[in-house]
Order: structure tokens, then C-alpha cells, then sequence
């Protein structure tokens, strides 16, 4: 390689890492996970949702985030929830989340109490989830912008405490929502500084409605509003219409972020998957070839229990 394409090769890595930390700062800097199936991920975001479908639900996401760049966000989700008698749900939700050198396991027990609001049967739901995290620092991977990062201490299996609160109001054909996952400031890693930093307060917004276009088709506007102390507003908008029952068909758009493309396939009442891919709309979509997250979600619905059609939510 002559010292021309050398030249070109360092101005290359410097625009990228300018351009990475950039979107890491507007985009990723709510520091928790993000989702673009946080409609039916919602007991991560917002425990008041625990036990609302009425039955026992396992759900599971995988979410890859800016394919093709070292070091990426790395997302692995799993969630259990059920009612307990009429008003009440418990849960567990598991999140494994790798950024960089950085790797935090989220461990969190979910109660929710649901209070009936008038005689139309709409509720309103009080959240807690209370668990803990795992948080590793290995500086031997990844690649740093500064070349001392990789000299700092590691850090193994730091056990953190967690404690978080939500609201959630929610009828068959809307819900709205109101959270914040944790109020300890704990450890973090800061990706703008590359070191050990403390993690700021978040609060997540989280609304939708479902439209009844015809007998086979269901219309769903929603929105995801996070808000990390400090740092820009992130919003999400979506749009998803259900064909048959069966088929979701869906776009997400996340502000100077990324548009997505979702589907959806309702495989039985008890059974449904979902993929969705998200494009950058900014400097980092030349470096990256695109996001992709994927869930599953089983139900165990009894007879007695069984809905005339799925909730679309």
C-alpha cells in the first residue's frame, strides 16, 4: 500500500470514528437498549404491562444493531409474565447487552396492580420492577479512538441494583404509558469517552391506538418517546396494519435515526414472530449495512380464556 492509499485508509477510520461517535451521541445515547418492536416488548420498557394480555406470555427478541461495524450494539431479550388472579402480574425479564468492550446483564423482577377505572372495564395499571446487573469492561476488545483506552482496568461481573416504576392506562383499543427503568445512577460505559461513567435517569413515553378499518384489516399508529437527563429527545413513530388476523405489515421512523420495514406473521392465537429491519438515514449508513431484530412470543391461552381475535398490542 503506498503512503497515498495509507493516507486515505487513516482518513477513512477518522471520519468513521467521528461519524460513529456522533449518531452513538443523538441516537444510542439513551444508554439502555433501544427496540424497534417495543410494542411488543413492552414489559421491558414499562412494567405496568406485566400480566395485561391476561394470560401467561414467553417472549424472546434479537436484536443486531449497525451491521458490518465492530462493536456494535448487541441485544438478547427474554421475558415471562402472567396474571395473578384478577388484577395483579408478575414477570421476569432477562436482557444481555453488549456495546463495545462493554457487556451488561439485566436481571429485573416485574409486579404490576391493575385498578378498574369506570364500567367500560378500561384500566390503569401501577408498575415496579426491582432486580439486578451484571457490568464487564474487557478493554482488550474493540478499537478505541484512543489508543490508551485499551490500558484501562477491566472490570468482571460488577453487581449493580436496580429499581424502576411505571404507569400503564389500557383499554382493547388503546394504552398509554409512563416509566423509567431504573432511578439509581449506576456504572455505565460511556462510549463518547471510552472509560467507566455514571448512567443518567431515563423516562419512556409509550402510546398507541387500534383502528378497526374493516373486518380484516387493523390499523395501528403508536409512538416511543425516551428521554435520558441531558441528552437529545429520541422518537420513535410507527404505523402497523394487521390483514386477516394474520399478517402485520409495518414502518417504524426514529428521529435523525433510521427508518425500519417490519412484518409480522399471527401463526396461531398462541403463536407469533416478527422481523424488522432498520436503515440509518445519517452519516453512519455508509459503514453499515443496516439493523436487524427479530422476536418471538408464545402464549398459553386456555379455553376459558380464549380471545375472539388476537390484541394488537
Amino acid at each position: 500500500m503506498d503512503n497515498r492509499n495509507k493516507k486515505m485508509s487513516l482518513l477513512n477510520k477518522y471520519l468513521l470514528s467521528i461519524s460513529l461517535t456522533f449518531v452513538v451521541y443523538i441516537g444510542f445515547g439513551q444508554q439502555d437498549p433501544q427496540y424497534t418492536h417495543y410494542q411488543y416488548n413492552t414489559m421491558t420498557v414499562n412494567p405496568g404491562y406485566t400480566g395485561s394480555r391476561g394470560h401467561l406470555t414467553l417472549l424472546s427478541l434479537y436484536r443486531s444493531q449497525w451491521a458490518g461495524i465492530e462493536g456494535a450494539p448487541e441485544t438478547v431479550t427474554l421475558g415471562i409474565d402472567s396474571p395473578i388472579g384478577k388484577f395483579d402480574g408478575v414477570g421476569l425479564s432477562i436482557v444481555q447487552d453488549q456495546l463495545g468492550p462493554s457487556t451488561e446483564t439485566y436481571i429485573d423482577g416485574n409486579y404490576a396492580h391493575q385498578l378498574v377505572v369506570n364500567k367500560k372495564g378500561h384500566r390503569l395499571a401501577l408498575g415496579l420492577k426491582a432486580g439486578i446487573r451484571f457490568f464487564s469492561l474487557d478493554w482488550s476488545k474493540g478499537r478505541f479512538r484512543d489508543p490508551e483506552a485499551t490500558f484501562n482496568e477491566n472490570i468482571n461481573s460488577k453487581i449493580l441494583p436496580s429499581i424502576g416504576a411505571g404507569i400503564f392506562y389500557y383499554t382493547d383499543k388503546f394504552y398509554l404509558g409512563l416509566s423509567t427503568p431504573n432511578v439509581f445512577t449506576n456504572a455505565h460505559y460511556d462510549e463518547i469517552q471510552e472509560s467507566e461513567a455514571l448512567e443518567r435517569m431515563h423516562l419512556f413515553f409509550i402510546a398507541g391506538y387500534v383502528v378497526d378499518v374493516n373486518p380484516d384489516l387493523k390499523f395501528k399508529p403508536s409512538v416511543f418517546v425516551k428521554q435520558v437527563l441531558g441528552a437529545p429527545i429520541a422518537v420513535d413513530v410507527s404505523a402497523n396494519f394487521l390483514l386477516y388476523e394474520t399478517l402485520n405489515l409495518g414502518a417504524n421512523y426514529r428521529w435523525d435515526d433510521s427508518v425500519s420495514a417490519l412484518i409480522g406473521f399471527q401463526i396461531s392465537p398462541k403463536f407469533n414472530m416478527g422481523y424488522a429491519y432498520d436503515f440509518s438515514i445519517n452519516d453512519l449508513n455508509n459503514y453499515n449495512t443496516g439493523t436487524h431484530e427479530v422476536f418471538l412470543r408464545y402464549q398459553w391461552i386456555s379455553r376459558v380464556d380464549r380471545l375472539k381475535s388476537p390484541r394488537f398490542f
